[in-house]
Formats: structure tokens, C-alpha cells, sequence
């Protein structure tokens, strides 16, 4: 499983349930990274796209303790076992907060790109560099979009043994 997430400097990824940054280069990225693959969300976060729909191109997996009924082109997952039993391995988990610390555990790559500016955030992604568990195995940037820095970093779990 893979994860994807934008992150300013202390690993900040939302403010009052929106992102921190639209970065249009990010966008593009994320969406050659994730189309035609299952993304792993959370109600909030699936609130946030356009008319709340799930994204196209992608079979969209929600984790949702509250939602009644999947939107069109979307499932909803009442627990992690039974997400876990239906996700493709190729699956990319893309928020929030709650669905990145849950799934983290399972995930093997992170797609972090990286925005070399400090923002106000309520909602933070565990910082990989922080853990012995991840390594950078890949940098490209820094870039910049509207006075804006940015890196796309790969992180990939350190295999034990």
C-alpha cells in the first residue's frame, strides 16, 4: 500500500478541513500517481472535493464510521479489517489525518511532497524523518510555483532482517 501527501515543514497537511497549499504541479502529480488505482479516504476528506464526489478514474475507498450509504463510484468501510480484506496492494491511502495514522502501519512507499514554508495546521502526517522505520530513497526539486518551494520525496519502509 502506498500513501500520498503534501506536507509544509512540520508536517502540518490541513488547516479547519482544507489543505494548507494549492500547488498545481502537486495536483498533476498526484493525479498521474493515482489514477487508475483505489485511494483510501475518510468522510472529511471525500467532503472536500468537488460536490463532495469521489474522485474519476479511481475506485474510491472510504473509512467512515457515520456515512449511511457510498456515494456513486465509491465503498464505504465501517473498519480497518475489512478495508484491509478488499484494498488492492496498490491502493494509495490520501487522508485525512486519522486514515493516514491507521493505515501507515500497512503502507510500504509515501509520496511526500515536501512545502519549504511553515503554516498554521490543525491536522498533522506522522514525521517520517523522525522514524528509523522510513528512508528517503528518492528527492526531486526543489521546485517553485507562485513563490512557493516545494520537493516531491520518497519515502520507502526500511526492510527488517
Amino acid at each position: 500500500m502506498n500513501a500520498i501527501v503534501a506536507v509544509e515543514e512540520n508536517w502540518g497537511i490541513g488547516q479547519n478541513g482544507d489543505l494548507l497549499a494549492r500547488i498545481s504541479a502537486d495536483l498533476r502529480r498526484f493525479k498521474e500517481l493515482t489514477i487508475g488505482h483505489a485511494v483510501i479516504l475518510g468522510r472529511k476528506t471525500l467532503q472536500t472535493f468537488p460536490g463532495g464526489r469521489p474522485l474519476t478514474g479511481r475506485e474510491n475507498l472510504i473509512m467512515s464510521t457515520t456515512m449511511d450509504a457510498a456515494p456513486e463510484g465509491a465503498k464505504v468501510f465501517r473498519d480497518l479489517g475489512s478495508l484491509l480484506a478488499d484494498a488492492p496492494k496498490d491502493a494509495f491511502v490520501i487522508g485525512g489525518a486519522s486514515v493516514y495514522c491507521g493505515l501507515l502501519p500497512y503502507c510500504d512507499r509515501v509520496y511526500v511532497t515536501k512545502i519549504h514554508k511553515s503554516f498554521p495546521a490543525d491536522a498533522f502526517f506522522p514525521n517520517l524523518d523522525d522514524k528509523g522505520d522510513w528512508q528517503v530513497t528518492e528527492t526531486e526539486g526543489p521546485f517553485e510555483e507562485n513563490g512557493l518551494r516545494f520537493s516531491y520525496v520518497t519515502y520507502e519502509r526500511v526492510k527488517q532482517g
